[in-house]
């Protein structure tokens, strides 16, 4: 496997901080946002028990991503079909199956927590928190790598102040609580299964945003990036979980924890403020995760007839994408949606991406880089006989 070119004039963020904020974009989604994936997946196991799923899932975001990002530097895939027809030959397309549902199960979601926080925050009924999502990620997704990856940057300065503020926030108002639960002993039972299974299907992030691999310019970029991607997906998730213990167990049966906290904060401007860093959020997510989908178009095109896929061709694909997705968000809702969809898809994603890439894809890369240095040792000692 020969790695592509260095990418020239790819600056310090794009090469190592773009990667994790991209990955974050993508992860953070409705469930997480809004709470709603760390009650279901975490809260279970008690405080203690859920930070350790959690420390679990980011350890394993971070050596997927790694592992990731620099397979497909190697074999120069920068979109996730021609990543798993390197990695699994005529079984890219299991994954291909796969992803199609995932895409439609998070925008799905996506439109019901958007939904949600439209009803909650201004009373409007749920489809107007539905459409305005909607039209906004078809929007971004129109203009192609540039739109969204700007989106990523500027989105995730917002979150990371926003939740860093309200930490503290949730510590001056309510930290005794925080400590008070804490201190309580609590059943940790089923913690390793939840930190695997939220890993397990968010992991996917990363062949999401292959696209920004292409500003990587060697195999260190892609191995630190990867490595960093864990802790900045999974830090405001920490922070939230831990504002969270104050109202558990309780918390765990609410749709919006989010908005069931900052109630509770009884400060107006800043549930305003957080409640727009989530759409915010889902706005990113759903960018994110429809570009993926025109760059595999994008990608095909230019195989086949060698031209690109066009901003309207961008615009018309996230838009059909859209409406169906988002009629399922109407008619199940978001409880409903996270609870029984992404554990089965958890396991998809483990038997087509993550053990095939930690097996296959990592013996693929060692015997590269040992073929490399083998070839380099010879050549010195053809050019320097003594």
């Amino acid at each position: 496997m020969a790695a592509p070119a260095a990418t020239a004039g790819s600056s310090w963020f794009q090469r190592f901080l773009l990667p994790g904020f991209a990955f974050k974009a993508v992860v953070i989604g409705g469930g997480y946002a809004t709470g709603r994936e760390l009650a279901e997946f975490f809260l279970p196991s008690g405080p203690w028990g859920g930070l350790a799923a959690m420390l679990l899932a980011m350890l394993l975001w971070s050596v997927i991503c790694a592992a990731t990002f620099a397979f497909a530097r190697a074999v120069g895939a920068f979109d996730y079909r021609s990543f798993f027809e390197k990695l699994l030959g005529r079984g890219w397309i299991l994954f291909e199956i796969a992803y199609v549902l995932f895409v439609t199960l998070i925008l799905a979601v996506f439109g019901a927590a958007a939904g949600e926080i439209g009803s909650a925050v201004f009373g409007l009924p749920s489809i107007a928190g539905t459409i305005s999502l909607a039209a906004l990620i078809a929007l971004f997704a129109t203009f192609g790598n540039s739109s969204v990856e700007g989106l990523f940057k500027y989105v995730s300065f917002l979150l990371y102040g926003v939740y860093a503020l309200f930490m503290v926030l949730a510590l001056s108002s309510f930290g005794d609580l925080i400590v008070a639960r804490f201190a309580i002993p609590t059943p940790t039972d089923g913690w390793a299964l939840g930190g695997l299974t939220y890993a397990s299907y968010n992991v996917v992030g990363a062949v999401v945003i292959l696209p920004v691999v292409r500003h990587m310019t060697s195999q260190r970029d892609a191995i630190v990036s990867g490595l960093i991607a864990g802790p900045l997906a999974m830090v405001p998730a920490v922070l939230f979980f831990i504002a969270m213990i104050a109202f558990y167990p309780g918390i765990i049966n609410e749709t919006l924890p989010s908005d069931f906290m900052l109630q509770k904060l009884e400060l107006p401007i800043f549930h305003l403020l957080f409640q727009l860093m989530i759409f915010a959020a889902l706005l990113e997510s759903g960018a994110g995760s429809v570009h993926a989908i025109n760059e595999r178009i994008d990608a095909a095109l230019k195989a086949r007839r060698g031209q690109s896929l066009s901003n309207r061709a961008r615009g018309a694909i996230a838009g059909a994408l859209l409406i169906g997705c988002m009629f399922i968000a109407d008619r199940f809702g978001l409880v409903a949606l996270i609870a029984s969809g992404y554990r089965a898809l958890a396991y998809i994603f483990l038997a087509t991406y993550v053990v095939p890439l930690l097996t296959l894809g990592l013996y693929r890369l060692i015997r590269s880089h040992f073929a490399h240095k083998k070839q380099a040792l010879q050549s010195a000692a053809q050019g320097n006989p003594s």
